[in-house]
């Protein structure tokens, strides 16, 4: 499974704030969407950085409450590693198991197409081997 395989189960659009929106919004757009990450873009391909709650939760615990009243591009994750909507399933399982982070943006051409997480690459992974195992079981049977 490639990661553009991946992206049509998904629902169209990438959540993404702007570098200068604070970290209050950003918080309440998390919790609303019931999402783990945004992408921080100024115009929605270019990726400037990402915002997780991990990079909240951190910024919280060094800096209290008053954080909130900060901009994204202060808290945010600038190192941001990508993938091609070719990539492998595993070779982004691995990617983002090794690097210890859970969302990664898809690029294509330079521009943001799309984002995965790990749960969703865990999930399409999963459903793989169900249908493996399925065939195989037909094989077997006789089916």
């Amino acid at each position: 499974m490639i990661v553009s395989q991946i992206l049509k189960t998904k629902a169209d659009g990438v959540v993404t704030v702007a570098p200068g929106t604070s970290l209050r919004e950003a918080v309440d757009l998390l919790s609303t969407r019931r999402i783990g990450a945004v992408v921080v873009s100024s115009d929605g391909k270019a990726v400037k950085g990402i915002l997780s709650e991990r990079d909240v939760v951190r910024e919280l615990g060094r800096a209290g409450p008053a954080c909130l009243d900060q901009p994204v591009e202060k808290v945010m994750t600038r190192a941001v590693l990508g993938c091609a909507p070719s990539d492998s399933a595993d070779s982004v399982l691995e990617t983002m198991t090794a690097r210890r982070f859970r969302h990664m943006p898809v690029m294509d051409g330079g521009q943001m197409v799309g984002i995965i997480s790990i749960g969703d690459v865990v999930a399409a992974r999963l459903s793989e081997l169900q249908m493996e195992r399925d065939a195989l079981t037909g094989m077997i049977m006789g089916n």
